[in-house]
């Protein structure tokens, strides 16, 4: 954008900004948005999270369409309802070499890695527009960046991190991650490789998950300081079992972090598919006592599941070719015949069936895939995607749960499978739908509600269910809502904010005083 263009845009503006860049990806850039948010709902300050682009499969659904989970998670810790426009433009992988482009909360169009053009020319309005709507109606948005401050390679076609802070005129944090280790190294070598107006820009430097004596850092904090000529403003702890939702699945490859808690007594497996999508939809049976939970790519790894959850999936014909290729077809067989559980959820649904009938080539060129057969239901491509926020009762136990659904299959039952659920609100209107599909007996079912478990009641039934299979006593306790969970984690995280970081200091950088609230 000119220079002319951005002053017009700053003009109609009126909130202040404070953007959040990482050294790399997964460093905790959403999680220190997150506490930055709640911490300043809690100073009375009307605040607003925004990721102008978000590359990531894990997507919640708000009105208006699907937006990726950790701003959907960062408006909840601002006490807001996700909109569009806290992220306008998301980008979900569909292969190593392209992505499905999600534009104001609907797909709009299929890229290549290579093609960059139309992109921009869609894309870059609707940021704009998006950004200058939440800065008239906040006081101050907290912005995060994407990846690393430094994406040399990318400098040409950034739409998310240092075009921002110059559409924003925003004063940038770097998060670097100690825990994965050679933190001064990446904030050192981040800073180093920015342009003069970047570094310009650079307001302090956070090291985040810490764990130890901070007074064994202290030279080294120094030194860096010297070296880069931006003050270190904080050292964050390392706050184990944080329950902010995750948007890169790369956080399935700490195993020791993903399962129960105490003597594990029920084995989950979930498949992790290459291309899998909201897999935060069994994040809440890690909290159940006795419960493991393993995400995993091999057969020879699962030895004997209670239930084997099929996830969502951004391909769901290409992700059933993998779970063929990898030896979970036999292995389903064998887990079915000898009576375990099995549940899909989303595209893990749609794989139960019969066949996948894609006659548009919405996912693939295959016009019919064949199914796994161990429901009796079957898929139809469409080229419109639903996305919507639905309630509903469980049919076998009568239990309400709630969720949403971000789908273009549309699934149809045969005599064999009964529904597994009665929709009875969709985008807050009434309805009276069957969905999902269960067989007779009903060890194996799917559904396209994402954020089934996130319901206290009906997971702590599910769980309950598969302890008496096993000759086990149901657990006495109720159980907790998985919004409750969140809500503490952002507490958790704002109180970190609070004592590792200056916070009024942070809000000055920003050009917000307190006396502007």
């Amino acid at each position: 954008m000119e220079p002319r263009s951005l002053w017009r845009v700053r003009k109609i503006m009126s909130a202040k900004s404070l953007m959040v860049m990482g050294t790399a990806s997964d460093v905790g850039k959403s999680a220190v948005v997150s506490g930055l948010c709640r911490a300043a709902r809690r100073a009375a300050i009307r605040v607003a999270p925004f990721k102008a682009q978000n590359m990531s499969n894990n997507a919640a659904v708000c009105a208006g369409g699907e937006i990726g989970r950790a701003q959907a998670a960062q408006a909840e810790a601002c006490g807001l309802e996700p909109t569009v426009d806290m992220n306008p433009v998301l980008l979900k992988p569909e292969s190593e070499l392209g992505c499905q482009v999600v534009i104001a909360g609907r797909a709009r169009f299929h890229m290549h890695a290579m093609e960059h053009q139309r992109y921009r020319a869609e894309a870059w309005p609707q940021i704009v527009e998006s950004y200058a709507r939440l800065a008239r109606e906040f006081d101050l948005i907290v912005i995060e960046g994407a990846g690393g401050a430094a994406e040399i390679n990318l400098r040409d076609r950034d739409l998310v991190n240092w075009r921002i802070a110059e559409l924003a005129d925003a004063p940038v944090l770097i998060v670097g991650d100690i825990d994965r280790g050679g933190v001064f190294a990446s904030l050192f070598g981040t800073v180093e490789l920015l342009q003069p107006h970047e570094r310009a820009r650079v307001k302090g430097l956070v090291i985040n998950k810490f764990r130890g004596d901070r007074r064994l850092l202290e030279d080294g904090l120094r030194m860096l300081e010297r070296r880069t000529g931006v003050p270190v403003l904080g050292v964050l702890p390392y706050l184990s079992g944080l329950r902010i939702p995750h948007e890169d699945s790369v956080v399935l490859d700490a195993p020791a972090s993903r399962t129960g808690t105490g003597q594990f007594e029920i084995a989950v497996g979930v498949l992790r598919f290459p291309l899998i999508s909201n897999f935060t939809d069994f994040a809440p049976l890690e909290d159940e006592p006795g419960v493991a939970v393993h995400y995993l790519t091999e057969p020879a790894a699962a030895l004997e599941l209670d239930v084997v959850m099929l996830p969502g999936s951004k391909n769901t014909t290409a992700d059933l070719h993998w779970l063929r290729r990898t030896g979970w077809e036999e292995y389903l067989a064998m887990h079915r015949a000898r009576g375990g559980w099995t549940l899909g959820v989303c595209g893990g649904y749609q794989m139960l069936g019969r066949r996948i009938v894609d006659a548009f080539a919405v996912e693939s060129k295959s016009p019919v895939t064949r199914g796994l057969g161990l429901l009796d239901v079957e898929t139809h491509f469409e080229r419109e995607k639903i996305t919507a926020r639905v309630r509903g009762v469980h049919l076998a136990s009568g239990l309400e749960v709630s969720g949403y659904e971000i789908h273009a299959g549309r699934v149809t039952r045969g005599e064999g499978a009964h529904p597994f659920l009665r929709i009875t609100e969709r985008e807050r209107c009434a309805v009276d739908e069957p969905e999902g599909a269960s067989s007779h007996d009903g060890r194996v079912a799917g559904t396209s509600m994402h954020g089934l478990f996130d319901s206290a009641q009906f997971r702590r039934s599910f769980v309950d269910l598969l302890r008496r299979e096993k000759g086990l006593a149901p657990l006495r306790s109720a159980g907790e809502d998985f919004k409750s969970v969140r809500e503490r984690a952002y507490d958790l995280m704002a109180d970190a904010v609070e004592q590792y970081l200056d916070v009024p200091k942070l809000l000055s950088l920003a050009g917000l005083n307190r006396a502007e609230k």
